[in-house]
C-alpha cells in the first residue's frame, strides 16, 4: 500500500517500466505520493470536475486527483514510455481517467472534458509558460478553466505574482492578474523530485476571475505591455513610441508619467493606457 491507493510505489513503478527522466522533455518526476496528493489539494474540491493534466509521467499527481475524488481526469503525455503505467492507474480507477498521447501545444482537450473543468500539473519546464500564456488569453473570458494549479520554477512562479516596482514584475504578472487571482500555494526544493533539478520549484494557484479587474481590448493591452517591458529600462514615452505617434499625449491622458519605466505602471495603469491607445 502507498497510503493513497493499491497500486506500488512510484519509485517501484519508474524501475518496472524503465522510466528515467528525460531531460528533453523537461521531466522531472515526484515520487512522494503524500506530496503530490498535497499539490493535488491545492487545486480544491475535485469531486465534481473534471481536470485536465499535462505531461504526467509516471502519474504520481495523477493519483493524487484521483485519491482526491476527482470526476475524471484527462492526461496528455508526450513520452510513450509512460503509457503503460498510467493505463494501470486507469484499470485501478474504472472510467475515471483517460490518457492522450501526444503535445499538449497541438492538442484540443475540450472534447473530452465536461465542465466544470480544472487544469493540475506538473508542467515540463519547456513548455510550461507557452501554456499558462495560451490559458490566460483565450478568444472569450471566461474561459474553460475554473482555477489552474500548476508547478513552476520557482523564478517563474515570482514573475506571475509579482507586484509593480519589482525586478520580477512584466507580462506574465500583468497577463495572469488582469483576469485571475494568482497567488503561490506551495514551495518545493530541488531534492523533492527526481532528477533534482538546478532549481526549487513552486505551485501556483489561479482562479479565473468573472470578467476582467480593468476593462481593456486584450489585444491593445498585450500589445502596449510587450512593448513597454521589451526595453523596461527605457522611460515609456521612448519604449512604446512605435504604438502611437502621439504616445506622451495619451500617457498623460492614462494618468502616466511619460518618463515613468514599465515596471513602475500598476495593471489599472496599463489597461487605462491600452483604452486610450484604443481610443481613435
Amino acid at each position: 500500500m502507498t497510503g493513497i491507493d493499491t497500486l506500488p510505489p512510484l519509485r517501484e513503478v519508474i524501475a518496472t517500466h524503465g522510466l528515467s527522466a528525460r531531460k528533453s522533455l523537461g521531466q522531472n518526476f515526484l515520487l512522494d505520493l503524500n506530496l503530490t496528493a498535497k499539490i493535488a489539494r491545492q487545486a480544491g474540491d475535485l469531486t465534481g470536475c473534471d481536470v485536465l493534466e499535462i505531461g504526467p509521467g509516471p502519474g504520481g499527481l495523477t493519483r493524487g486527483l484521483l485519491s482526491e475524488g476527482a470526476r475524471h481526469v484527462l492526461c496528455i503525455e508526450k513520452d510513450s514510455r509512460c503509457l503503460p503505467a498510467l493505463q494501470e492507474i486507469a484499470q485501478t480507477y474504472p472510467g475515471k481517467l483517460t490518457v492522450m498521447e501526444g503535445d499538449a501545444l497541438e492538442i484540443d482537450p475540450l472534447a473530452h472534458l465536461t465542465p466544470p473543468i480544472r487544469v493540475a500539473a506538473n508542467l515540463p519546464y519547456n513548455v510550461g509558460t507557452e501554456l499558462l500564456v495560451r490559458w490566460l488569453t483565450p478568444p472569450q473570458w471566461p474561459p474553460f478553466w475554473q482555477s489552474l494549479t500548476l508547478m513552476f520554477q520557482r523564478e517563474v512562479a515570482e514573475r506571475i505574482v509579482a507586484q509593480p516596482g519589482t525586478k520580477a514584475y512584466g507580462r506574465l504578472a500583468i497577463l495572469a492578474q488582469w483576469r485571475s487571482e494568482a497567488r503561490i500555494a506551495m514551495q518545493l526544493p530541488p531534492g523533492a523530485f527526481t532528477p533534482p533539478p538546478k532549481v526549487s520549484s513552486s505551485v501556483v494557484h489561479l482562479t479565473a476571475l468573472p470578467e476582467p479587474r480593468f476593462p481593456a481590448d486584450p489585444a491593445v493591452l498585450s500589445r502596449v505591455v510587450a512593448a513597454g517591458f521589451n526595453q523596461r529600462r527605457k522611460m515609456l514615452r521612448a519604449s512604446l513610441k512605435g504604438i502611437a505617434p502621439d504616445i506622451e499625449d495619451r500617457l498623460l491622458a492614462a494618468g502616466i508619467k511619460p518618463t515613468d519605466r514599465a515596471e513602475q505602471i500598476p495593471l489599472e495603469g496599463f489597461c487605462a493606457l491600452a483604452r486610450e491607445v484604443a481610443r481613435k
